[in-house]
């Protein structure tokens, strides 16, 4: 995702959690396209796209979805990916925008198929004149919309048998890290900070649902109890302070220079329980803003230190 403004940043991730429900038909009735890379599967359809044969000039304007491309062993069809989309490092990075997609940009990579996150400028109906076919991976709110996404993708690309295989290694080292952590009388609590303007995420958001699994409790829920942000409210400091959280997670390390000395020199925030305890934690901006193969590595950054908490 883009790391630009917190207000800005937080505002697309709520504009795309509730595009999900719009596009999730689309992506429903998923059906076999057979193992590995093999053409006999083809064609295939997942919602309403169709394709005869298998991509070979795939763009992914997703950073998400260049992640979810690669990790199933799709990434030498991919011709051009998004400027956002900076992993794997070989993925063929371009000047094409998510946020601002210009189809006549798009079609110059001369794409038999097209991933986007979000349908942007109406980029979806412009490829359709072109002949140009679109799956859209909207934000994932759940962990199953992202297994959904992989094996979609894995239908598209010929690649079902190495979706099937990421998606089953995702729920095999997700389950192994929260299996064994310690019960506790009384659940910890947490603020993710999505960046210095206090923007966070609640429990009904995709991220939330991950420290939700670690089993904390987030101080962000009453800020946004009717859903009107999305998900993603902004708190002020008196709140935060005044919640007392046993951790800070920091999603704006990269983006924005946050650390534990910056968030221990705020004001009034060396008293917050998270702060003394030496419990603020550095997150990778990238890995906590994406719903790709990588969640595993953000959940357990999570449990990991939440492990190092005496029950």
């Amino acid at each position: 995702m883009s790391r630009r403004t917190p207000r800005l940043f937080a505002a697309t991730l709520a504009v795309a959690a509730l595009a999900l429900g719009a596009c999730a038909e689309k992506a429903d009735d998923t059906p076999s396209a057979g193992g590995g890379s093999s053409a006999a599967a083809f064609p295939v359809t997942v919602g309403t796209v169709t394709l005869d044969k298998r991509p070979e000039k795939i763009v992914s304007l997703s950073a998400s979805a260049t992640e979810m491309i690669f990790a199933i062993g799709a990434g030498p069809q991919v011709v051009a990916v998004d400027d956002n989309s900076n992993y794997p490092a070989e993925a063929p990075k371009s000047d094409l925008s998510g946020f601002q997609p210009n189809a006549e940009a798009i079609a110059a990579k001369n794409p038999d198929l097209v991933v986007i996150s979000d349908d942007r400028n109406k980029i979806v109906d412009q490829l359709g004149k072109l002949k140009i076919p679109v799956y859209l991976t909207p934000a994932a709110t759940t962990l199953d919309d992202s297994y959904r996404q992989i094996t979609d993708l894995g239908t598209l690309t010929g690649h079902a048998t190495e979706a099937a295989d990421v998606t089953k290694r995702m729920r095999d080292d997700i389950d192994k890290l929260v299996k064994d952590l310690p019960q506790r009388p009384e659940k910890l609590t947490y603020y993710h900070e999505l960046g210095p303007e206090l923007y966070s995420a609640t429990s009904k958001t995709f991220i939330g649902s991950l420290y939700a699994l670690a089993g904390l409790e987030n101080i962000a829920d009453p800020a946004d109890a009717d859903g009107k942000n999305g998900g993603y409210p902004q708190l002020s400091q008196e709140v935060i302070v005044k919640a007392d959280p046993d951790f800070v997670f920091l999603a704006d390390t990269k983006c924005c220079q946050q650390s534990a000395d910056t968030v221990k020199a705020r004001s009034g925030w060396s008293g917050i329980t998270a702060v003394k305890n030496n419990q603020v934690v550095a997150l990778d901006d990238d890995i906590a803003s994406r719903w790709g193969p990588r969640v595993v590595d953000l959940l357990r950054a999570i449990v990991d230190a939440v492990a190092k908490v005496p029950a």
